[in-house]
């Protein structure tokens, strides 16, 4: 009986031993690192250095603008675009979630690519629009256009991870809210959107960390020039000049942290919401 039991745990043997290798190990190499300095020795030096530097401050602080407007805006959009899949027909509706399941892996370096074509000094629209006069300051490679390309890549996965929660809204209850004299929005306000507040924060979290972890776009939108904490800690392991990989893992430790609490804190409104609705 006890072999039987065993059994089927042996077949998740490999997939431990992938964790271990690929994500505990280089998780407690990064931990162990962020505490020695140059000299080899066991120091606070490498945390005292990112808090005390205002370009390292300025590179997290850049990090969250970017990433936190990116995933305000791409909840809203997607939130909006999620209530309008549910009233579309059956086939339109599939060929929808289709094309966003596609163009959320549209991202990294040919999401770049197609927006310089697209919108950059001399992008197609960027011409007609300056032509026309209604742009004449937009920056594709500055905060602005990190913002844009940031939202872009996160209203479609927003879309996937909050489509299944709008199954928890029955269509009775608007029907009998309408039937009580609330109007639309004050279904929304005090019916709809309570109950999708746990989804709501779970997804602004995971778009949050997914705009933190972003590297890829960034770097070849900017050429590496704007400072972000992805920019730093890829130019500190494999940079042309001075490696200093124990920094690295300093403000990788700092920004994991921050993710945590960030975690934590979101689990934590999840759970009130959960029990006051």
């Amino acid at each position: 009986m006890n072999n039987r039991l065993c059994r089927p745990f042996l077949v998740f043997i490999p997939f431990f031993i992938i964790l271990g290798l690929f994500q505990l190990a280089p998780l407690v190499w990064v931990v162990i690192n962020s505490f020695i300095n140059n000299d080899g020795h066991w120091s606070l030096d490498n945390y005292q250095q990112v808090v005390s530097s205002p370009f390292y401050r300025q590179a997290f602080t850049h990090s969250f603008l970017v990433s936190i407007f990116s995933a305000v805006a791409g909840l809203l959009i997607a939130t909006i675009g999620c209530a309008s899949l549910r009233h579309m027909q059956g086939k339109i509706r599939n060929i929808m979630i289709a094309f966003t399941n596609m163009t959320s892996n549209f991202a990294g370096v040919p999401l770049a690519f197609a927006f310089i074509i697209v919108l950059g000094f001399n992008g197609a629209i960027t011409l007609m629009l300056r032509k026309w006069g209604w742009i004449n300051s937009f920056d594709l490679y500055g905060t602005q256009g990190l913002s844009v390309v940031y939202t872009y890549f996160q209203i479609p996965l927003a879309m996937l991870l909050l489509y299944p929660a709008f199954d928890a809204l029955k269509v009775d209850w608007e029907e009998a809210a309408s039937l009580l004299g609330a109007s639309h929005r004050y279904y929304w306000q005090h019916i709809a959107l309570p109950v999708l507040s746990p989804a709501l924060l779970g997804t602004f979290i995971i778009l949050l960390a997914n705009g933190l972890g972003t590297y890829a776009t960034a770097y070849t939108l900017t050429s590496g020039n704007y400072n972000l904490v992805t920019v730093r800690i890829a130019n500190l392991v494999a940079g042309d000049l001075f490696l200093q990989p124990n920094l690295a893992a300093a403000i990788s430790v700092i920004l994991m942290s921050l993710l945590i609490f960030i975690t934590c804190v979101n689990q934590w409104l999840v759970k009130r919401s959960y029990h006051v609705y």
